[in-house]
């Protein structure tokens, strides 16, 4: 038995796998923006717009996503996101207008990276997972985090030396790749191979499938909406989108390139946060096992809101060490605040804490949308970011506090403690 409980480490190699295929993709923005100005001239409020609507339909698919996996199965839904994401990427070849780049790169992404967007990972770390649960959630969360953001050097390159459309070329036979290991190695349940979960004890049969997923997701969202830790966990992660997504991971290439940095060496700099969050994302879902998450999460942002309101002073025409040390804690802390609020949703919200996590990511996605869009406006206003990225600081340090009011929410129409669950009986750290 304890040989097939290896299949959980498959299984999460494949998720591994799958999300960094997906987030391939998510790395061509910052990195296409100049080049779409240079040949068709469009505003960079206007790529902004099309960003805004991928990260609006990546966020409000992924509770109904997680819905459809428990309905219809994890790897059918999966494979199809891919496939949506491969489509979508490869059709920008042919675009021309502003409208194109919002149905290709914002609704057919949005719709196929939201489909397998963090949800995907509460689902499956649920159902394979007992013992390391918030170790495995940090690193599948950070293979989607990462992967992002190492693809950019290579979609930089590709843009400058041979154009944007080889940029999209390559994205789209990335995520198209990664389908057939999805549809061989992926499993549903454990006791599809007749083992249990990472550190169980006992063989379950998987639930049967329960119709009505998009009803079964509004329910979950009006039954939480009733709570207050929901409404503090949305709000703060609705700024941790805002600071990550939306503006970093949007406007931080376009930003240095203001400042005489070329395109490319901005990409790499990216790529090294790509590199040190997963070190940091790891880490987190190893803390979240031992450690309260409402703590960690106030501490992630507070720190990070630090880090924005200096970083206006760092832009130079070239790379130099206080940059570097901003890419580095930047890169530490990038995605480190999923792993405490994944495990803030199970404790608060038990057996719905998939579908609920992804009304909670929705807010992330919203809140990224808004940057992205905001961000790119401030850009042809005022002809400086500068703005952006001190109103993301203040943001930030308020989720910090909205992070600490969860600990004394009370569940709105329950009423039940928000109590945290003991580390040592979570049975996932040890």
């Amino acid at each position: 038995m304890r040989s097939k409980q290896n299949w959980a480490w498959v299984v999460a190699g494949v998720a591994f796998t799958a999300l960094v295929g997906a987030a391939a993709f998510r790395a061509a923005p910052g990195a296409l923006i100049q080049p779409l100005q240079r040949e068709f001239g469009w505003s960079t409020g206007a790529i902004g717009l099309a960003v805004s609507v991928n990260l609006v339909l990546y966020g409000l698919t992924a509770p109904f996503a997680a819905a459809l996996m428990e309905r219809f199965g994890v790897r059918r839904v999966v494979a199809i996101a891919l496939a949506l994401v491969s489509v979508g990427s490869g059709l920008t070849v042919f675009m021309t207008t502003t409208w194109q780049l919002v149905l290709l790169w914002g609704v057919l992404v949005g719709l196929g990276t939201g489909s397998m967007a963090l949800s995907f990972v509460a689902v499956l770390t649920g159902r394979w997972f007992v013992k390391h649960r918030g170790l495995v959630t940090g690193v599948l969360t950070a293979g989607g985090a990462t992967g992002q953001l190492v693809f950019l050097p290579a979609v930089a390159a590709l843009a400058e030396s041979s154009g944007w459309r080889s940029a999209s070329v390559l994205v789209s036979v990335a995520a198209l790749a990664v389908v057939p290991l999805v549809l061989l190695f992926l499993r549903e349940h454990p006791a599809d191979v007749g083992t249990t979960p990472y550190g169980g004890d006992a063989v379950t049969p998987p639930p049967p499938a329960a119709p009505g997923s998009a009803r079964r997701a509004l329910g979950a969202l009006r039954d939480a909406a009733r709570t207050g830790p929901f409404w503090y966990l949305a709000a703060g992660f609705a700024i941790c989108g805002a600071t990550t997504n939306g503006l970093v991971g949007t406007h931080f290439i376009p930003a240095a390139h203001d400042h005489g940095m070329p395109t490319t060496t901005a990409a790499g700099l990216l790529a090294l946060v790509g590199i040190f969050d997963i070190a940091g994302t790891v880490l987190s879902g190893w803390l979240t096992d031992r450690v309260d998450p409402r703590v960690l999460l106030a501490v992630y942002y507070a720190l990070r809101g630090a880090s924005l309101l200096v970083l206006p002073q760092l832009f130079q025409d070239s790379v130099h060490p206080s940059m570097l040390v901003f890419i580095i804690f930047y890169g530490l802390d990038w995605v480190a605040t999923v792993p405490p609020t994944v495990a803030l949703c199970r404790q608060v919200f038990g057996l719905s804490a998939p579908i609920v996590f992804g009304w909670v990511f929705a807010s992330h996605q919203l809140g990224a949308a808004l940057a992205a869009t905001a961000a790119g406006l401030t850009r042809d206003h005022f002809g400086d970011y500068a703005p952006a990225w001190y109103a993301a600081g203040l943001l930030s340090l308020i989720a910090a506090v909205l992070s600490t009011r969860v600990r004394a929410a009370r569940r709105g129409g329950i009423g039940e403690d928000v109590v945290p669950e003991p580390a040592g009986a979570r049975g996932s750290g040890d």
